[in-house]
Parts: structure tokens; C-alpha cells; sequence
């Protein structure tokens, strides 16, 4: 039952008896990893969950932030890697589905997706490949049928996910502040289930999600139905209109179980239901299997006597299926029923929380090891080199992937996938911005500087777009939390999340943690996942441009921190080294700097330095704009380096602004008055990318060339594979 037999004589103990089997299964299902956090939940406290936006409330399933003028965004964020490793088109379209029902279930209506996917090498794992193909096809289906554009996103390749998969899905609603679900319920308030039918799949699949994968378990993996899902936004957002809603949940890892469970402990009520009466796809189902179904696109509602008849008109009217299962009790029990005969008996405040563990933590043996590195040679042709970068499938255009995403639907989306966030229009006349982003090969190297860099990174994409960070949310994936080594990674991890956010003052509203990332070849790399919410409170965003004869500048300095970075990993095949590390006074300094620029107008375009260095952010300027740049290395703020290093740091902190003759002078005064280190390093003319060096050219592209290698690299290998 995935019980310990700790656990066990833990659950005997509280209830005093022996559990039969059906109420082991349900308390197996919620105190596995996947729903009680029991390994990171004391260490989770530790994040910022305060500030002027949040809004929270008794059960809710999403962040909640005030945007003003009576108006609300939500966002949450899961994870579906078991599942996606194993099917990856249902896996992933059920991710999404999954993650859209917990915004719904705050009473808002989903406005936007964004996945985060992470596969083996497509280059040389065919495997890898077919797990990527099939997964964004699942991801692409299911919300281009929903007509929720999917906005944005990252991928990722590396061979510590070799025959595995990282399926993240973010989902972002919007609705008004008065119209959140309250989350309250009385005595003989009815509970119904609506939504897809109960069955056989997705058994057992938060206990799947709680161990390592070793073998294919496709009864674990749910079937999605975006189209009865579709049904069930409509009909839950009218339910919400005609105030038919006292409170509401997701069914999703642990099925009825948590969802009746946590429900009724969040309320401090009790739930008595009747498995007889659930709607069912299959015949002959016991109760243990309708009680821990994963099936998807089902929703659980509490409503008094007085709306039920509504409700139900509701759900006849879209034609969704719905059962009045049960009823609310003041007892604080879980009572399960097949008719008149109890079941299953437990308090639900015992199911709805799992006994916390103390797991050990201890630097891993390898980081001591990989600390310091032999520095490679500098490679003759730099020009190559550089091109070559542009090709690798972490480096190159995602477009195959999101070209397949109808990031339009909804007529919210102003800034479209592609750049460094998307921006969503608001009905405030305010804009959001969001972006999520994450390295694992940093993490890998330095777990603490790692994760710093993700949030840092998902602010400054945000923040390049003219908006303010108002919010995050993070998702923590690692290997077996059993492990000291491997718990030590998500400790210091979850530290370095913490300091930022707190010096930031940017409130963490939500997030996930994945344990138990492992295939037969070892954990994964630590891979936090961060979502940042960006907030435009102008009229109209920033539109980005570049023209024939702009001025570069590069804003922060580049330093001799190589490790982790593509330039290493992927021409010199070197694993370590010095991390990127973001210093939080520079870091704060230059980003407000550079959205006062914004918002002054100043900037005719704005992008940061990431994966790839400052070599690739400016040949990403001048593909996208169609322009060519000549860039004098000599003028950009570094410690001393080689050119290769000056070209292919990752290091954090670092803008490339591109701004006309007219305004230079003004963004100069305001760098200078705020002490930011800058360079005017450059200036957008012609039709080739050249880097200069004590007056000898480095590096020279054509515009062209590298635009092709750069669009085309990861749609050929999946076409070709």
C-alpha cells in the first residue's frame, strides 16, 4: 500500500484499530510523496508567502495576487513526469488538464499555459525524441481544444533524462476578486461530483509518482478529454455566477480520497459519501478502485439545498455529468459508504495529514570533485564555434514546439512565445507578463547559486518586457528524497528560492515538489522550475524594435564563471567549474535601472543575457530583428578574459539594450546616477554579426546563416528522427 511500517503503526496508533484494506488505500494515496509533501513541507515554510497582492484563503488550490481595480490573476503550477515518461502524449495533455481545473476551482477563468519539458539527448537518443514529439503533442491538443492559448515555456536536453521525461505545466487565470470561491461549508450541505466519468485509469497513480520509475505502469497513466473538460469550465464558471459554489477542489493525485479528505479538513467539517451513487465509465468497479481513480476532467463541489436544483440545471444545460454523492457532517470524519453500509471511517484531519519526516541532508561526494576544472583551449575559430552553439537543441529556436500552441485564442496575447516573455492583456487596461525558466546544469554544479539564477532569470525576462515582478511560483524536482545527497541539493535549493524572494519582496503564491526523479541510470540533475508574474501598469506595453544604426549596451559585468554553461558542456564536453552566482544588491540595482529605462521610454529594445552567453543573446537580437551588430569586446564590463570566455560566460545580471543616437546621452546619465556598470559596447548595422577585439575581428557571422541554423536545428532532428 506504499505504507512504511513506521506509517503504519503511526495510523494504528491515531485511529485505535486495525485500518481494513479500502481505508489503507486512501490513506496510502494521500500520505504518499506525490500529495503530502512529507519529506519538504516543515522545510517549505521557510519560503516568502507574505505580501500587498496575496490574497489567500482556506483550501485553495492556486496563488491568488490582487492586480487592482477589483481584479485577481491565479497561477499554480504541477508536474506529470511518471506519467509523461511513459506515455507522453496522455501524460502530458493530462498535466494540463489537471493544472487548469486547479484554477478553476478558485472561481477564475484559465487564461494561459506555459510547460516546461525536459528530455534526453534528441541529437543522439531517438527515444528521446519520440518522448518530445509526443509530449508537446499532447501539451499542443489538449489546449488548443480547451482555446487556452499556451503562451510560453522552456526546454531542455540533457542525458541525465535519458528515457525519461520533465513535464511541467504552469496555467494562469484571471476573474474578479468578488467572484473567488470562499471555500466555506455547513452541516447537510450536499457534495456532488461533476465532470468526466470515474474509472480504472490512473490507479494508484500518486503512489506511481512517489517512487522511482523502473518499469512501465500504464494503468497509472489517466486518459485525458479536453472536451468534456471544456464543458466543465463553462459550466463551473456559471455555477460560480448563479453563487451555486460554497466551495471546490480538483480531483487530481489521490482522486476522491484527497479531494474529500483535504476538502473537509481545510473546512474543518466532516464529508460522508456514497461510492454507489459516483458516476462510473466502467462496470463492476469496487470501492477501493473508485476511491483512488485518477480519472480526469472531474470536479468536486459543495453546494446547501437551495442551489442544488440550480446546479444541477447548470450541468444538464452544458451537458456535464454530475453525481450528489455525498453530504457535509460537523463530525470531522471521512465516512465512506456503498448505500447504507459504512466502509471506511477516519478522521479527516489523520488522512489529510501524513506524519513529516527529518530527512538527512549532506553535500554530494561529486561537487567537491567537479569544483575545479581544466580550463580548455581557446578554439582557433571562434566564428565556428559560435555557430555551432547556435545549432544545439538548448540554444536554438523552440518554434517547432510552440508553433504547434494556438498562442493567440483568447485575443489576450500582445507579446507572443519567442521572446523573453509573453505579455497578457488584462481587462483592467493592465498587462501581465510571465515567464518561467530553469537550468539544470547549473543546478547540477551549484544547487543554491543554481536555483538563484533560475528566479533571477524568469525577473529579468520579465522585467525586459517593462513589467514589475509581482509574484512566483516553483517547482522542485529532484531524485530520491532518501538520499542525503540528493535532499542536501533540494535544501540548498529551496535556500538560495527563499533569500531571493525575500530580498526581492517577491511572495512565492504556489508551487510543486517532485521526488523520486530516477531511472535505472540514476537521479536527474536538480531542476527547479521558476514562474514569475510580471506586472505592466501602463496603458500600453513595451513593442519591441530594432533599427539601422541603434547602439548596443550591455548593462552588468560578464565574469570567468563557465561552469555549467552550453559553451563547456556542449563543445568541450566539461562538467564543472565555477557557477554563475547572482549578487543580490548588483542584481536588484541593475534590474530597476533597466525597467526605469523602459518605462521611460528610453529603450527601443531589451533583452538578457542567459544559456549561451552574451554571444548568442545578441546573435538572438540580430536573427529576430533581421539585423547584423559589430560589437567591440574590449568596451564590455568584465573581469579579464579570454575571448571565448568574454563570448560564452553565462554569468547573471546582464541586459543588451538596443537604443536610438537620440536617447543615449539620457540612458547614460540615468546608468551612471545609478551606479550600474554598463558598456556601450556595440551599435545594430549591416547584415553580419561581428565581434571585435583590440581592432582584430573574433568572430564574424552572416545574419542569414546563423538565423538558419538557429530556426531549423530542432525541427529537423524530430522530423528526422
Amino acid at each position: 500500500m506504499s505504507l512504511t511500517r513506521q506509517e503504519y503503526t503511526t495510523l494504528e496508533k491515531k485511529i485505535g484499530r486495525t485500518p481494513n484494506k479500502l481505508e489503507l488505500q486512501i490513506v496510502a494515496a494521500e500520505w504518499s510523496e506525490h500529495c503530502s509533501y512529507k519529506s519538504s513541507k516543515k522545510h517549505l515554510r521557510i519560503l516568502p508567502r507574505e505580501g500587498a497582492r496575496v490574497i489567500s484563503g482556506k483550501g485553495y488550490d492556486s496563488g491568488v495576487l490582487d492586480v487592482g481595480d477589483g481584479y485577481v490573476v491565479t497561477i499554480h503550477i504541477e508536474s506529470h513526469n511518471h506519467p509523461s515518461a511513459v506515455e507522453p502524449y496522455g501524460g502530458a495533455a493530462t498535466g494540463v488538464g489537471g493544472v487548469i481545473r486547479d484554477i478553476l476551482s478558485m472561481g477564475t477563468r484559465p487564461i494561459a499555459i506555459l510547460d516546461g519539458l525536459r528530455f534526453g539527448d534528441i541529437e543522439k537518443d531517438s527515444h528521446a525524441r519520440w518522448l518530445f514529439k509526443n509530449a508537446v503533442k499532447g501539451i499542443a491538443d489538449y489546449g488548443n481544444c480547451l482555446g487556452i492559448p499556451t503562451v510560453g515555456g522552456e526546454i531542455e536536453f540533457d542525458k541525465c533524462f535519458t528515457n525519461y521525461a520533465l513535464v511541467d505545466v504552469a496555467a494562469i487565470g484571471f476573474g474578479r476578486k468578488e467572484r473567488l470561491i470562499k471555500n466555506k461549508a455547513d452541516k447537510d450541505d450536499f457534495v456532488i461530483l461533476i465532470g468526466g466519468a470515474t474509472g480504472r485509469d490512473g490507479i494508484g497513480g500518486s503512489q506511481f509518482a512517489s517512487d522511482t520509475l523502473e518499469s512501465e505502469n500504464r494503468s497509472a497513466v489517466q486518459i485525458p478529454d479536453p472536451f468534456i473538460e471544456k464543458l466543465v469550465i463553462e459550466a463551473i464558471l456559471e455555477a460560480r455566477n448563479q453563487n451555486c459554489i460554497k466551495a471546490m477542489k480538483d480531483l487530481g493525485g489521490g482522486g476522491l480520497s484527497c479531494a474529500i479528505s483535504e476538502t473537509a479538513d481545510a473546512l474543518s467539517v466532516g464529508i460522508e459519501l456514497d461510492v454507489a451513487r459516483v458516476h462510473k465509465r466502467e462496470p463492476g468497479m469496487s470501492p477501493s478502485e473508485i476511491m483512488v481513480s485518477e480519472s480526469q476532467e472531474r470536479m468536486l463541489l459543495i453546494t446547501d439545498r437551495q442551489k442544488l436544483p440550480v446546479l444541477k440545471k447548470i450541468c444538464e444545460k452544458f451537458r456535464v455529468p454530475y453525481s450528489v454523492i455525498g453530504r457535509v457532517k460537523d463530525d470531522k470524519m471521512m465516512q465512506v459508504k456503498v448505500e447504507t453500509n459504512t466502509i471506511a471511517n477516519l478522521a479527516c484531519n489523520i488522512v489529510a495529514n501524513a506524519p513529516l519526516l527529518d530527512r538527512e541532508a549532506s553535500e554530494p561526494e561529486y561537487i567537491k570533485k567537479i569544483k575545479k576544472v581544466k580550463k580548455p583551449n581557446t578554439p582557433r575559430n571562434l566564428s565556428k564555434i559560435l555557430l555551432k552553439i547556435l545549432e544545439n537543441p538548448n540554444i536554438a529556436s523552440k518554434i517547432w514546439a510552440y508553433g504547434q500552441y494556438d498562442h493567440e485564442v483568447g485575443i489576450r496575447t500582445v507579446i507572443k512565445p519567442g521572446q523573453d516573455a509573453s505579455v497578457l492583456r488584462l481587462d483592467n487596461g493592465k498587462f501581465l507578463s510571465v515567464k518561467i525558466d530553469g537550468n539544470s546544469k547549473h543546478c547540477y554544479i551549484n544547487p543554491r547559486e543554481g536555483a538563484v539564477g533560475c528566479f533571477e532569470e524568469a525577473c529579468r525576462n520579465v522585467v525586459c518586457t517593462g513589467a514589475t515582478p509581482i509574484g512566483m511560483v516553483d517547482h522542485l524536482q529532484f531524485g530520491n528524497p532518501e538520499d542525503p545527497e540528493i535532499f542536501w541539493t533540494f535544501r540548498q535549493s529551496l535556500e538560495g528560492l527563499t533569500e531571493f524572494g525575500k530580498y526581492f519582496e517577491i511572495p512565492c503564491v504556489g508551487g510543486k515538489v517532485s521526488f523520486y526523479n530516477e531511472t535505472n541510470d540514476g537521479p536527474i540533475k536538480p531542476t527547479p522550475l521558476i514562474g514569475v508574474l510580471g506586472l505592466i501598469e501602463k496603458d500600453s506595453p513595451f513593442i519591441q524594435k530594432i533599427t539601422d544604426g541603434d547602439l548596443l549596451f550591455v548593462i552588468g559585468e560578464t565574469k570567468d564563471e563557465l561552469g555549467g554553461s552550453e559553451y563547456y558542456e556542449y563543445i568541450h564536453n566539461i562538467v564543472g567549474g565555477v557557477c554563475p552566482a547572482v549578487d543580490l544588491r548588483t542584481s536588484k540595482t541593475n534590474m530597476w535601472a533597466l525597467l526605469e529605462i523602459i518605462n521611460e521610454g528610453w529603450a527601443n529594445c531589451a533583452h538578457d543575457c542567459s544559456k549561451g552567453g552574451l554571444a548568442i543573446g545578441i546573435c538572438e537580437l540580430c536573427i529576430i530583428y533581421e539585423i547584423g551588430c559589430t560589437v567591440t569586446m574590449d568596451k564590455i564590463p568584465q573581469v579579464k578574459l579570454r575571448s571565448d570566455e568574454t563570448l560564452f560566460s553565462e554569468s547573471h545580471s546582464r541586459y543588451l539594450l538596443a537604443v536610438s543616437p537620440k536617447n543615449v546621452k539620457k540612458v547614460v546619465d540615468l546608468l551612471d546616477a545609478r551606479n550600474v556598470l554598463y558598456g556601450l559596447a556595440g551599435k545594430f548595422v549591416g547584415s553580419r554579426i561581428i565581434f571585435k577585439k583590440n581592432a582584430k575581428t573574433v568572430a564574424d557571422l552572416r545574419v542569414d546563416k546563423a538565423r538558419e541554423k538557429w530556426l531549423n536545428s530542432v525541427g529537423q532532428l524530430v522530423k528526422h528522427g
